[in-house]
């Protein structure tokens, strides 16, 4: 279901200090004889907090607390569960160094990205919070002979199943919208980075009637069947892998349940020959490639840049390339980590030897950790100059620190090059003229166009996000994406 390798399971709690995370449903704590031994990317000998993990019969019992709890829930007014989520998201900042620490070790990014990604739930929940006069919205269409009466009404049990690279973040695209539409809701936090995201989803369901929201840890085997295929599920809301979204939506057809899929995506840069590289413009896209060490959806994975801005556009991020430290989140001096998993690493390894082979020019930079740090899942990141299009560096979602960058000369061609993939996440166009921006941002295919940037640092959150094509189905955030969470219901009435 989510993107992980095989999770070590063993029994006993974590070791002295170090988190240990219980199952939380039904307004109580619920421990388990096993649990996810959960390991630091940065030295994957090291053990850093252990998480429980759920039998089938506990996932089922969690989905059964949140059924008991909607009818209550559903019942109280907009204005008054805003109150109480507002009182909830309080909590999502206690402690938060020491949090960001947490997710920072089992998660592998720099700390001040950690305590960003707590930030987004908060500031996501207070803009869910903000839509309260548009949940029970109705529109009327007038008759005769009909008056039609058009509303929206809430589904039932929500699961949402979030994963490692912005867990708590990425939670907040989903989670405020379907408690504020009325909807009580499961979450299944990623089995190799659970443990910060359970404390803060324990934190904020405390401050919530029992059974309205619940977290539930495990292994994808042993508890996904319960928490996806569930008859008693009203909709899955999933963010992973096209693969993951596929399995997702697969297991979820078997009870017709509602999906929203926020997948892959394989954006495209569009560098237009006005474009004007601004010191903060070049920071952006600098951080919407290698933020996270390219493990964001939304991030940059291609750029086509006319072909009289190449060497300019080389030239910035090389510069800022060049001030890259590799190292573990705990070194204040870090500015990349490591790869959540190994397998990631050997992947985006693979693409860049194969550019390489081809005769690709690629440029790298920084220096790997040694000492204690030495087996960690580190790469230094890389620039790959003017590949063959065909090459799997270019085609696939790399989600990892490196990007090819191919020139052009006809807009036209721009154009079709960035349209040219299965994925429609996110794109961009960078162009000092803001008219070519509309006209040409409408063409290019993904549910989301930034201008003179990239990523998620400008992502406007008041707007519906999500893709097209292979990127998914649904939206997440704004007006639609609170929708996307409520069934619409339309009462006919007779008029003589």
């Amino acid at each position: 279901m989510t993107d992980t390798s095989t999770v070590i399971q063993a029994g006993g709690t974590a070791p002295q200090g170090l988190p240990n995370t219980p199952l939380y449903y039904g307004g109580q704590e619920h421990r388990t004889d096993q649990t996810l031994t959960i390991t630091n990317p940065a030295k994957p000998s090291e053990v850093v907090g252990q998480a429980a993990a759920a039998t089938r019969d506990q996932a089922l019992a969690a989905v059964a607390a949140a059924k008991d709890a909607f009818p209550a829930w559903a019942a109280l007014s907009p204005t008054e569960r805003g109150a109480r989520l507002t009182e909830a998201a309080g909590t999502i900042m206690e402690n938060s160094e020491q949090e960001a620490a947490i997710l920072s070790s089992e998660n592998g990014k720099v700390v001040g990205e950690s305590t960003f990604d707590l930030m987004g739930l908060a500031q996501r929940t207070e803009l869910a919070v903000g839509l309260a006069g548009e949940v029970d919205a109705v529109e009327t269409l007038p008759g005769p002979p009909t008056e039609v009466r058009i509303s929206h009404q809430p589904m039932g049990v929500v699961t949402i199943i979030v994963p490692f690279n912005w867990p708590i973040a990425i939670l907040g695209a989903s989670l405020p919208y379907a408690l504020m539409a009325g909807n009580t809701v499961v979450v299944k936090p990623p089995p190799s980075c659970p443990l910060a995201t359970t404390r803060a989803v324990q934190r904020f369901a405390e401050k919530l009637p029992a059974g309205v929201l619940n977290v539930v840890t495990g292994e994808d085997a042993e508890i996904g069947e319960a928490l996806v295929s569930n008859e008693d599920v009203a909709k899955v809301c999933f963010t992973g892998s096209v693969g993951g979204g596929k399995r997702i939506m697969s297991m979820a057809a078997q009870s017709l349940t509602n999906v929203t899929l926020e997948l892959g995506g394989n954006d495209g840069v569009l560098i237009l020959e006005d474009a004007e590289f601004t010191e903060q413009g070049m920071d952006l896209l600098f951080m919407g490639i290698f933020g996270s060490t390219g493990q964001v959806c939304m991030n940059a994975k291609r750029i086509y840049v006319h072909s009289s801005k190449r060497d300019e556009l080389v030239a910035e991020l090389t510069r800022r390339l060049e001030g890259t430290t590799l190292g573990p989140a705990t070194d204040p001096a870090t500015t990349m980590g490591p790869f959540h998993q190994k397998a990631q690493l050997e992947y985006v390894q693979a693409l860049v030897q194969e550019a390489k082979d081809s005769g690709a020019e690629v440029r790298e930079f920084g220096e790997l950790p040694g000492g204690e740090w030495a087996e960690g899942n580190f790469m230094r990141p890389s620039l790959v100059l003017d590949p063959d299009p065909s090459l799997r560096v270019v085609t696939e979602e790399q989600f990892g620190p490196t990007i090819p960058i191919i020139t052009f000369d006809d807009v036209e061609e721009g154009i079709r090059l960035v349209n040219d993939t299965q994925y429609g996440l996110c794109n961009s166009v960078w162009t000092a003229d803001e008219q070519t921006a509309i006209e040409i941002g409408s063409r290019l295919q993904a549910g989301y166009v930034f201008h003179n940037t990239h990523g998620p640092a400008l992502l406007d959150q008041r707007a519906p996000f999500g893709g097209i094509k292979q990127s998914g189905i649904g939206r997440e955030m704004g007006t639609i994406g609170l929708r996307e969470f409520q069934e619409p219901h339309a009462l006919g009435l007779l008029k003589a």
